[in-house]
């Protein structure tokens, strides 16, 4: 038994890793009720660096979701909102004629920053969205031959109403192949609901949102994510994460598999979700988890099975059902 517990010992120290972590729980916990896992994502996000898609109907906090996890660090925000007339210039940045030097002088846009809120990201049509593909990928903008390098940490934390809706555009699989998580943010119960209108009636909810301070640092963030690389992978789990992977792209139900590009985003959230919750290895429940927010963006549907009312979501479950856990 000595044996036993000494191999389940804590090698990696995460306590002051899972006390910011409780923390930032703690403060939009307070504020966005009924959303524990979203939160969670969001944090697994931040330390897997990763971007992250949130999608929901108006009115369901994704804005806000995105606006206190941005609160919560203390870094360089800024926020783009979407619309169908933004151009790719409007996000990067353009070129400016200073008149006293005769020179042109590039202006940095709104992507220069650590945290980027970019609001309903498919209201603006391919070209402009087509400006996040180099910066998401690389982490640099290239403009008239001049290549940029954003400061680390970069998020793009991007908001989207469901396509299905009027004035929207399909995001490109290039582009959505660039976040690591997509989000879909429910409607609350009806206790959760209820619970939101109280606070809303009393105030308490605009108190708190002024209140929120950092709780991580740019260092503290570059710290945790050199710490949560290191963590430990047995090998039947990666062979485990390339099978539940191959099998999108062997699936009859699914066009289009997921590529080795999801295989890493499940090991590096996989790791981050494993670190707050106190734990130095990964675990298959910790694969499961983050498979479904990984790959459901990712692949896509033959057209028979979206005619019969299937989800890329069903899909990945199903495939997950199929496989064998290992122990």
């Amino acid at each position: 038994m000595e044996q036993e517990q000494e191999q389940f010992n804590q090698r990696t120290d995460l306590s002051a890793l899972n006390e910011a972590v409780a923390q930032i729980r703690s403060v939009l916990g307070n504020i966005i009720i009924g959303q524990k896992q979203v939160i969670d994502f969001l944090i697994v996000g931040l330390l897997a660096d990763g971007h992250i898609l949130i999608e929901g109907v108006p009115g369901v906090a994704k804005t806000l979701s995105a606006k206190l996890l941005a609160k919560s660090i203390n870094a360089a925000f800024s926020r783009v909102q979407f619309t169908p007339d933004l151009m790719p210039s409007d996000v990067l940045g353009t070129p400016i004629f200073n008149t006293k030097t005769g020179d042109f002088e590039f202006r940095k846009g709104p992507i220069f920053g650590n945290i980027i809120l970019v609001d309903e990201i498919n209201r603006a049509p391919a070209k402009t969205q087509s400006a996040l593909f180099e910066v998401m990928e690389e982490r640099q903008v290239t403009i008239d031959g001049t290549t940029y390098i954003m400061d680390e940490p970069f998020m793009v934390l991007a908001t989207q109403n469901p396509i299905e809706q009027e004035g929207t555009y399909r995001l490109p699989e290039a582009q959505l192949d660039r976040f690591l998580f997509k989000i879909e943010v429910k409607y609350p119960s009806l206790e959760e609901e209820t619970e939101i209108l109280m606070a809303q009636h009393s105030l308490v909810n605009k108190t708190l949102l002024n209140e929120v301070q950092p709780v991580l640092s740019v260092q503290q963030i570059q710290s945790a994510r050199s710490i949560i690389r290191n963590l430990f992978v047995e090998p039947k789990l990666l062979e485990f994460i390339a099978k539940i992977v191959n099998e999108t792209r062997n699936n009859p139900s699914l066009y289009l598999g997921a590529s080795p590009r999801a295989s890493l985003a499940i090991v590096h959230s996989a790791k981050a979700l494993a670190a707050i919750q106190n734990r130095d290895f990964v675990t298959p429940d910790d694969i499961i988890t983050v498979a479904v927010p990984v790959l459901a963006h990712r692949i896509l549907l033959s057209p028979e099975k979206e005619m019969e009312g299937l989800t890329t979501t069903d899909i990945v479950n199903q495939i997950i059902k199929r496989m064998e856990i290992p122990r």
